[in-house]
C-alpha cells in the first residue's frame, strides 16, 4: 500500500480524521494525498468566475489542517482539485495510483441519526477504489482482529483481496470469515478460494437475513476491532445505497470498515 488518498470536508471530524490517515500511512510507509473538491461557479449577473477564489481558499484551508497536525515523516501531498466530485476522484485516484481512500463518516452532516452522510456515502457507493470507513475521533491503532462477512465468497477480480493481504503481512491481525447464507444464496456462493483461504484464521457459516445482521449477531464472539466487508452493485449496502446518506438504523459502527471491491456483483 503505497499510495493513499484522504477527501477532507469541512467536518470538526476534519483535523482527527487527518491525524489517523497520516499515522496508518506512516505504518505503511505511504505517500499521503489530501484533497478537497470543489466545483466551477459563476457570479450571478457577471462574467467574472469565482472559482479561482474557491481554489485560493480551498488550498488555505488544507495547508492550515496539515499544519495542525503531526506528519512524522509522512510524504503529504495537498491538492485542490476542480469538478464533479466522484468523477474527479476517480481521476486522481487512477493518476496516483491510490490503493486506498480514507473516509470520515460524515464530512458535513451534523445529524445523528446518520452513519454514512451524503459525501461519504456517494465514495462507498460509487468509487471502485477500496476505502477505510473511519470513525470520528478514532485513534490509529494496528488491528489485532478482524472481521471479514460476505454473503458470497466468489471473487471476480485478482486484485481483489490485495488491500486485506496487505492488512495480514503488516499487522498480522486474526482474520475471521463470516459467510452470511441470505435469501438469495446459492451454493457456489460458499465456495472458498485457496486465495481467500489463505488469508483468513477461521470460517463460519450463519444464516441471518442480511449480512449487516450476521455481523450483529456474530459481534460480541469475535470481538473484532476492525470489519471487513464488500462493495458490490447488488449485496451488501444494496437497499442502504439506493440513497447516498446511510442512516445508523441500517448500518452503524464504532471501529473502521475496511471497503473491498471485485469480488462478485
Amino acid at each position: 500500500m503505497k499510495n493513499i488518498l484522504v477527501p477532507v470536508g469541512s467536518s470538526k471530524n476534519a483535523k482527527s480524521h487527518l491525524q489517523y490517515a497520516v499515522d496508518f500511512a506512516e505504518a505503511f510507509n505511504a505517500k499521503l494525498f489530501v484533497v478537497q473538491v470543489y466545483n466551477v461557479y459563476t457570479k450571478a449577473g457577471t462574467l467574472m468566475k469565482v472559482d479561482q477564489v474557491i481554489e485560493r481558499e480551498s488550498i488555505d484551508f488544507l495547508n492550515n489542517l496539515v499544519a495542525q497536525i503531526d506528519t512524522k515523516d509522512v510524504e503529504v501531498i495537498v491538492k485542490t482539485l476542480k469538478g464533479k466530485f466522484i468523477d474527479t476522484l476517480e481521476l486522481a485516484c487512477k493518476a496516483a495510483s491510490v490503493d486506498l481512500v480514507l473516509v470520515e463518516p460524515r464530512t458535513n452532516s451534523i445529524k445523528d441519526e446518520v452513519y454514512l452522510g451524503k459525501t461519504s456515502g456517494k465514495i462507498i457507493k460509487q468509487m471502485e477504489v477500496p476505502a477505510l470507513i473511519v470513525p470520528e475521533g478514532y485513534t490509529f491503532s494496528e488491528p489485532t482482529n478482524m472481521l471479514m462477512a460476505v454473503k458470497s465468497a466468489i471473487i471476480r477480480k485478482n486484485t481483489a483481496l490485495d488491500p486485506l493481504k496487505e492488512f495480514k503481512a503488516k499487522f498480522n491481525p486474526s482474520i475471521d470469515l463470516l459467510l452470511v447464507k441470505t435469501p438469495d444464496f446459492k451454493d457456489e456462493d460458499f465456495d472458498v478460494t485457496e486465495d481467500l483461504k489463505s488469508v483468513v484464521n477461521t470460517i463460519t457459516t450463519t444464516e441471518q437475513a442480511t449480512v449487516f445482521q450476521g455481523l450483529l449477531y456474530h459481534y460480541e464472539t469475535h470481538k473484532p476491532d476492525m470489519l471487513c466487508v464488500v462493495r458490490r452493485k447488488r449485496g451488501f449496502f444494496e437497499k442502504k445505497w439506493e440513497k447516498n446518506t446511510i442512516l445508523k438504523k441500517d448500518f452503524n459502527s464504532n471501529i473502521p470498515v475496511l471497503v473491498l471491491s471485485g469480488m462478485k456483483d
